[in-house]
């Protein structure tokens, strides 16, 4: 996914308040975490060490791209790691994916604080906690490569368990939408196949507890989103963090 670097957006485009901010951080973080994950054959294939300094970009509508770093001095944004593609032959691969992964969250804070400057110190303290309620690009990263390496759990045994699927929503159908552990996961598995994680992108696994929002229908990993099962038996209309914050910039 090699382009020629995009002009920068013009400085009126900027995201401003907390939850723009936020916004634009997990657009671009969602991003960096399909670049690593679903589409690392693609990524691998762009970072040609023959070519010059490439850098991994996370866009504000969800994409990601290899391209050479900004001409402008300064550049109109925190620049990521420069020269990516030089050690992709020189190291383990998962290694050299892992590293990427660390610089590409180091990139996202500093451009979320180059962002978040202007704003007062209890905002930032909001946005900082608000972000780290997300799991990072190298965490995101890890848990798919853990969870595609192997079909069996840490003990040995099968990922399909005889405990049944929790939900709230058999009765309520778009109501506290969770899912668990079910006897018939197989057939579970192939009606989710498509399903991604609205947070880390992360391909729907039956064995997983999941939760699906209310407002955009989308679903997440519980861990994701911080929500237990206990906690979902609760909640009668589950707003993802996107959509509460989305509600109180409107408020």
């Amino acid at each position: 996914m090699e382009t020629a670097r995009a002009p920068a957006a013009p400085a009126t485009s900027r995201p401003r308040t907390v939850e723009a901010i936020f916004r634009d951080f997990s657009a671009r973080r969602s991003g960096l975490v399909r670049a690593l994950t679903s589409d690392v054959d693609d990524f691998f294939d762009s970072c040609d060490p023959d070519k010059e300094n490439l850098c991994l970009y996370g866009h504000p509508d969800g994409t990601w791209e290899v391209s050479l770093p900004a001409e402008e001095v300064p550049p109109e944004l925190p620049e990521p790691a420069l020269g990516i593609n030089f050690a992709r032959n020189g190291m383990n691969r998962r290694d050299w994916l892992s590293l990427v992964a660390v610089h590409s969250d180091s990139w996202l804070l500093s451009v979320a604080f180059f962002f978040g400057a202007p704003l007062t110190a209890n905002e930032r303290k909001r946005l900082f906690s608000m972000i780290n309620d997300l799991p990072n690009v190298y965490e995101s990263m890890v848990d798919r490569k853990h969870r595609d390496r192997s079909g069996v759990d840490s003990s040995g045994k099968s990922r399909h368990s005889s405990k049944p699927k929790q939900r709230t929503d058999d009765v309520r159908p778009k109501n506290s939408r969770a899912v668990a552990r079910e006897e018939d996961e197989d057939e579970d598995e192939e009606e989710h196949s498509e399903t991604f994680c609205g947070s880390c992108t992360g391909i729907y696994n039956a064995s997983e507890f999941w939760i699906g929002c209310d407002m955009c229908e989308r679903w997440f990993h519980g861990k994701c989103v911080r929500i237990t099962p206990a906690k979902a038996d609760h909640i009668k209309h589950y707003k993802c963090p996107e959509c509460s914050s989305s509600k109180k910039m409107r408020q």
